[in-house]
């Protein structure tokens, strides 16, 4: 028996590679729920803070680091690709933590905007180029491991671990930055370190394990896999399924990270939660994903109907958003309902949307072809809190008092709901053109023999 069909082994190794994943997803999320303390402490605006959360894509669209990743994930491999994304992650959240402990002067401006907002933004876009090749790097092992196994299963297990970070991210950092006299926003991104430096430590245990399968693959004269081209790209972008993959992701993504960033503060000025459990709220989301995408991957290893789970999680989206814009529906109990719902939605989609990839794309192309999808996402990553930043201090202020400033959230909700409309078609046209391709979405991943 392989060092891969030892059950194991590889879930050890999906363990390993998940840590590194959750601190990427808690420091990606770990400002979210600080928009009002930052505004208090720091004097920033909600234009200040949407550009700040817009700059998780700066480097990855504009300098194409995505597809570079993607490159040298595929010409280097998953060891040195992974070491080299986590090193990056450790020392963007840094740059964070030593941006928003400086003393600039308030009046200092770079391209209109506070030098402080500037720097920690640079600092997010740096951790946002290893946090993306990350997530390509790990997506490939998973299908280096699993693949014809419990492959959708283990992408859900390391989504939903995952996401435990982005649910920590939403709960702990505003309390615990009220813990401090006066309120300290550097605090939490301390704790970030700390927990990226784990991550780190734990992926570097993960290569001796990846080292010990190339090693068996050698003695066993296993062939390694043709090795990818430059014009290997040109053959994924040629492919229907590939771009309907990648503008559902970018679609359902918009509707649900963008979101997140400004939930702590939608729950305050719209259903009247304390500070205190604001971010619970929102934080049952990646809490109830922790459970129901290993489900629904299961679910799709051995049933099928991915395109169909992919359609259902798109319409629940648009149900959620609607919802959410109705201006009078704000009782806190509403709010905890749709997020669950919003939960089940967030479960179904990715669930079956990546392994629908590995089903679409040859395995040598999978890096780039993730990689190009994770691009196409991070372009609504920037540009959608951006709008959202923008929206909301222009259009939707309703009150102010001194520092506190009350917002309306009913736009921002109607953009939501018009890109989950757009979501559900895209999604709707993927299963059609299943049907007439053949890719083999609807049947089940795990293997007969």
């Amino acid at each position: 028996m392989g060092i891969r069909d030892s059950k194991v082994k590889r879930w050890t190794v999906l363990g390993l590679i998940s840590f590194l994943m959750l601190g990427a997803y808690l420091v990606t999320d770990l400002l979210s729920p600080l928009m009002d303390l930052l505004r208090e402490t720091e004097g920033w605006n909600a234009d200040d803070f949407g550009y700040f959360m817009s700059a998780y894509g700066w480097f990855n669209v504009f300098l194409l680091m995505l597809l570079v990743g993607g490159i040298v994930l595929d010409k280097k491999g998953v060891r040195f690709t992974g070491m080299l994304a986590a090193m990056i992650m450790v020392v963007g959240t840094a740059i964070q933590y030593f941006a928003v402990v400086g003393n600039f002067d308030p009046t200092q401006l770079i391209f209109g905007y506070k030098a402080q907002v500037v720097y920690a933004a640079l600092g997010y876009a740096l951790f946002a180029v290893g946090a993306e090749t990350a997530g390509i790097t790990v997506s490939k092992i998973i299908v280096h491991w699993f693949k014809g196994k419990e492959l959708a299963l283990a992408m859900g297990v390391q989504v939903g671990i995952a996401r435990i970070g982005t649910a920590f991210a939403l709960v702990i950092p505003l309390p615990f930055a009220r813990l401090f006299s006066p309120p300290s926003v550097s605090a939490p991104l301390l704790l970030g370190i700390i927990l990226m430096l784990i991550g780190l430590a734990a992926f570097f245990i993960y290569t001796f394990m990846e080292k010990d399968l190339e090693k068996e693959n050698l003695a066993n004269d296993v062939e390694p896999e043709e090795s990818f081209k430059l014009a290997d790209l040109g053959l994924i972008v040629k492919n229907k399924g590939f771009w309907l993959i990648a503008l559902l992701c970018l679609l359902f993504y918009s509707c649900v990270f963008p979101f997140l960033k400004f939930a702590t503060s939608f729950m305050i000025h719209k259903f009247h939660v304390s500070d205190e459990l604001a971010g619970v709220i929102p934080s049952m989301l990646p809490f109830g994903t922790l459970l129901l995408t290993p489900i629904f991957g299961s679910i799709y290893d051995k049933k099928g109907k991915g395109a169909t789970i992919m359609v259902i999680g798109a319409a629940l989206l648009v149900f959620v958003h609607a919802l959410f814009a109705v201006p009078f529906l704000n009782n806190w109990v509403i709010a905890v309902a749709l997020m669950i719902i919003l939960g089940i939605a967030f479960s179904l989609v990715p669930s079956a949307m990546w392994p629908a990839l590995a089903k679409i794309i040859p395995e040598k192309q999978l890096g780039s072809a993730y990689a190009m999808t994770f691009y196409i996402q991070n372009i609504g990553l920037m540009g959608v809190p951006f709008l959202i930043g923008k929206v909301l201090e222009n259009y939707c202020i309703i009150s102010t008092s001194g520092a506190e400033v009350g917002y309306d959230y009913t736009l921002p909700e109607v953009i939501f709901t018009g890109f989950a409309i757009l979501a559900l078609i895209v999604a709707l046209t993927l299963k059609a053109i299943d049907k007439k391709m053949g890719y083999g979405l609807e049947k089940p991943n795990i293997e007969n023999k």
